[in-house]
């Protein structure tokens, strides 16, 4: 039997060497297989995690950007709103319409009856004015009517107030009407422009603070996932990215705007205003579209391209004096707004040049890149959309219904369109109807409308221009583009380790694109960026993430 078995096996033993070899191979094989399907699954959840981490922090970023606004808007407001006073012209005009009325019940016996010069307006303006009163906050009961007493007076001093009131009463009215309608134009532009620089200052830290746990991680030095949360306080002396005394001191560079950039954007539109509306009395009716007009007609003065800008192609260089110091006034800043210790505050404007704080290497180049994004084509162009966005809402959902009683229309405009364009179809049918309504009662709610686009909550002009597509794109676009330069200008970082290490994986954790919806398109770790930024071409690096993302 055994010596039967052992001559089976000597004749069979090349199919069996070759059948046990199959097999063999096939469970090799088999295990192969199975070890790289389990590697890809592996990678797909680490990618899939990976891009979820990513898109929480944007989407964490632009909230963040949304409470900082409505915290900061309210000191610009208070700066608007006690400079362009138009509540107490209001009163003044009130007080003087008193006198009128007081003069006249007094003076019917007296030689020479006053003029039509001499009374204050019809009866349609003093409802008007009325309701301007009303609706601007001041009440009835608190105006201040002169007393009885004062009417007494010799006839000549009576001719001279006389004279002296016609005179005040128009340059009253010239000033109410041209600070009415700045002050409320002036906040849109003011709550458009702290919208953007705050997209761009915390994107810019987001983008640093993400590069941080990107670089902790494929050094070792830190947890073994990307933080979601930005732990600057925990650690100050981090190598990258989070050097919090540098965030700290780089968004204390919206005070500008705030405190002195707002002043420039007032004296612009106040004159852009006094040019358009300056020969516009109380008396004078105006349709709807004749307003939009004369709306369109200021921000065409403002927003129009001069023509070095032109010749620069740097369409943001006007609303950079708005946004950021002079190089002369960056210390200035920094102690005006209490980030510098008095130990290192010196006196006067002029900045230290020999130990400037604007000069550190970090902040730098944060305020370098600022500088480049206002001047770009992009930041124009979102600006554009969201002062479109504006003056969409003070037009048709609040001057449109609250002054001509109509109900407010929704003003879609199109894609790709100017400041030309701003005044749509529906603005121009609605107005078709013909009716028209006295200055005043436009300017009732422009002073209203004043109080809710600096202090309104929740502020439904901010929530307009947040439904722009194009300002998530543009703050996509700033997150996730100059990432390599990013890192290669932060010296030492790549000296440190050696040439076989994970440098050059971190850049592939870059969005896969800068558009909000492919912004969640995590590449993952190993993987080649899309954004790629060489180091000579860091000028253009905004612009062509731009373009890719359009």
């Amino acid at each position: 039997m055994l010596s039967a078995t052992r001559r089976w096996f000597r004749r069979n033993r090349t199919p069996i060497a070759i059948g046990v070899g199959v097999v063999g191979a096939g469970y090799l094989a088999t295990q192969y297989v199975l070890n790289k399907i389990n590697d890809a699954r592996e990678r797909m959840s680490s990618d899939r995690i990976a891009k979820e981490n990513l898109r929480r922090r944007f989407e964490q970023n632009q909230e963040d950007c949304t409470f900082t606004v409505l915290a900061l808007l309210p000191t610009a407001t208070t700066n608007i709103l006690d400079t362009m006073n138009t509540e107490k012209i209001t009163l003044e005009i009130q007080q003087m319409k008193g006198n009128a009325k007081s003069l006249r019940g007094n003076g019917e016996s007296s030689a020479t009856p006053p003029s039509i010069a001499d009374t204050t307006m019809t009866e349609e303006e003093g409802k008007s004015i009325a309701s301007l009163q009303s609706e601007s906050g001041v009440h009835a009961s608190q105006m201040t009517m002169p007393s009885t007493s004062n009417v007494g007076d010799g006839a000549s001093e009576s001719g001279q107030s006389a004279q002296r009131s016609r005179k005040t009463k128009r340059q009253l009215w010239d000033d109410l009407t041209i600070s009415s309608i700045t002050r409320s134009f002036t906040l849109i532009y003011t709550l458009a422009l702290l919208t953007m620089l705050t997209r761009v200052q915390l994107n810019l830290l987001g983008r640093r603070s993400y590069l941080s746990s990107v670089v902790s991680l494929a050094t070792g030095v830190a947890q073994s996932t990307i933080s979601l949360e930005n732990n600057d306080d925990d650690n100050p002396e981090q190598a990258y990215g989070s050097d919090f005394e540098t965030n700290r001191k780089y968004l204390t560079f919206s005070w500008w705007l705030l405190n002195r950039g707002w002043v420039e954007i007032m004296e612009n539109v106040e004159a852009a205003v006094r040019d358009v509306f300056g020969h516009l009395s109380p008396r004078d009716l105006l349709s709807f579209d004749t307003f939009a007009q004369l709306t369109l007609e200021v921000r065409k003065k403002m927003e129009g391209r001069t023509e070095e800008q032109e010749t620069n192609k740097r369409p943001g260089s006007k609303w950079l004096p708005f946004l950021l110091p002079p190089s002369k006034m960056e210390d200035f800043v920094l102690r005006e707004s209490g980030v510098l210790g008095e130990s290192t505050s010196t006196t006067g404007t002029q900045p230290d040049t020999s130990a400037s704080p604007s000069s550190e290497a970090p902040l730098r180049r944060l305020i370098d890149e600022t500088s480049d994004l206002v001047e770009s084509p992009a930041f124009s162009h979102v600006l554009t959309l969201l002062l479109d966005a504006g003056f969409r809402t003070l037009l048709h959902k609040k001057v449109l219904p609250g002054a001509f009683d109509l109900p407010p229309t929704t003003f879609i405009a199109p894609v790709g369109s100017e400041v030309v364009q701003v005044v749509g179809h529906q603005a121009a049918a609605t107005a078709a109807g013909g009716k028209v309504v006295l200055l005043p009662k436009i300017l009732s709610v422009l002073t209203r409308q004043a109080h809710a686009i600096g202090n309104g909550m929740p502020n439904e002009y901010l929530q307009d221009m947040e439904q722009v597509r194009d300002l998530e794109a543009f703050a996509a676009v700033v997150y996730s583009s100059n990432w390599e330069n990013e890192i290669h200008q932060e010296g030492g970082l790549a000296a440190s380790r050696g040439p076989g290490d994970e440098t050059s994986s971190m850049a592939g954790t870059a969005p896969e694109s800068s558009t909000v919806g492919r912004v969640s398109q995590f590449s993952g770790l190993g993987e080649e960026s899309l954004v790629l930024v060489d180091p000579a071409q860091a000028q253009s690096s905004f612009e062509t993430a731009w373009e890719r993302a359009g």
